[in-house]
């Protein structure tokens, strides 16, 4: 634009046309005067509105040297540079005084055009329909440009925009999808929900631990790798027969391992079942498995059917955990049982005498519990087992 002026003055020259340098040099003068204002204060908003007042203010004078709109070949349409620079340069709220300038200036400019001009510079018409096209195209390409380029900038911003949205999906379901490993489900969404304490009650539950025999000897006898890798393997076998049952796995502690059935989420009705056909299955699936040092692996399982208290501790590596009379029978009913058995507590054993076997009634002194009658299970019971078993 700094040029523009006196550009526009040599075009009409080499029409044959004369007028006076005054305005294009005074535009340039004070357009070097704001330049070297800035220079000076570093003051860019100041530097906007001088060059933006010049933008505005120049277009309208050097129509008036001309005589009309028509006869100066529309050269005011370069004022709509004022307010679309304010707009790019000063945002949409200060862009709005100086497009109402240039509103006003047009109209006056048409006014005046209408009641007082007169085409003093004779003009012909077909000079003045050149410029009306130069003008017209000149402002058209730059305003068509500086929207492509806005539109343009838009667009890989939005690109970006969607690009960071799909990783912050992304690092939201994967959160997610390691939440739901260390909880289940609906107390998930209960802690998102920001539920300060997250306690339940449930009257019945069957509570199942699984532990390795002689684990000690045997992680001393191992390289620590080779008992991560051995542990991994086998619980998360252990994890897949507990989702295959749909029961809950609540944690593991060294070598044992805890699963409950009955919690609300669970949808069992029919969990005590679900523990016992599962712990068999973990039974003979641990007969698969031989360490390195060639010793047989055995766990030994213990039942207990109750009432629990559920819920989540802690603020940071929080765990999903059960409480209660329940949990400590079947942790005796663990720690008290022969390898390779399944020994379980009475309630349970009430639950599922009628369809799986059972050893005779054994008395053993539990810790904290004195005297506890608890029975071995042995298997599943054949169909015609389970029909006498029933009526007897």
């Amino acid at each position: 634009m700094f040029f523009a002026p006196m550009l526009w003055l040599f075009i009409y020259w080499s029409f044959g046309l004369r007028f006076s340098t005054t305005i294009p040099l005074v535009y340039q003068g004070l357009s070097a005067t704001a330049l070297l204002i800035y220079y000076k204060t570093r003051n860019f908003r100041l530097l906007s509105q001088l060059q933006l007042g010049l933008f505005l203010f120049t277009p309208f004078f050097m129509q008036l040297t001309i005589g009309s709109f028509v006869g100066g070949g529309g050269v005011t349409l370069w004022a709509l540079m004022a307010p679309v620079g304010a707009l790019v340069f000063l945002g949409p709220r200060d862009s709005i005084p100086w497009f109402i300038a240039y509103m006003v200036l047009t109209v006056m400019s048409g006014v005046f055009d209408f009641f007082v001009a007169e085409n003093t510079t004779n003009i012909p018409i077909r000079t003045a329909a050149v410029f009306l096209v130069i003008n017209f195209a000149a402002i058209s390409a730059m305003l068509f440009f500086l929207v492509r380029h806005f539109v343009r900038e838009n667009a890989k911003n939005q690109a970006i925009l969607q690009a960071q949205h799909r990783l912050l999906q992304n690092e939201q379901d994967r959160s997610e999808r390691l939440l739901l490993n260390i909880l289940p489900g609906p107390i998930a969404l209960r802690l998102k929900s920001e539920e300060k304490n997250i306690a339940d009650g449930f009257a019945d539950v069957t509570v199942m631990f699984a532990d390795i025999v002689n684990f000690t000897k045997l992680s001393e006898e191992l390289a620590p790798g080779e008992m991560v890798a051995l542990l991994n393997e086998i619980f998360s076998a252990f994890d897949m027969l507990a989702e295959k049952h749909g029961l809950e796995k609540i944690k593991t502690i060294g070598d044992a391992y805890m699963v409950a059935g009955g919690l609300e989420f669970g949808g069992q009705h029919h969990y005590a079942d679900s523990i016992a056909d599962m712990a068999l299955e973990m039974r003979d699936m641990v007969l698969n498995y031989r360490p390195i040092n060639g010793d047989q692996l055995e766990i030994r399982i213990g039942i207990g059917t109750g009432p629990v208290v559920a819920g989540v501790i802690g603020m940071k590596k929080f765990i999903y955990d059960l409480w209660g009379d329940t949990v400590n029978i079947a942790s005796r009913m663990t720690s008290e049982g022969v390898a390779g058995g399944i020994q379980v507590d009475t309630t349970t054993y009430k639950r599922l005498y009628n369809r799986f076997r059972f050893d005779e009634p054994r008395a053993i002194q539990a810790k904290g519990k004195g005297m506890m009658q608890c029975y071995r299970m042995l298997g599943k019971r054949e169909k015609a087992e389970q029909v006498v078993a029933k009526t007897s």
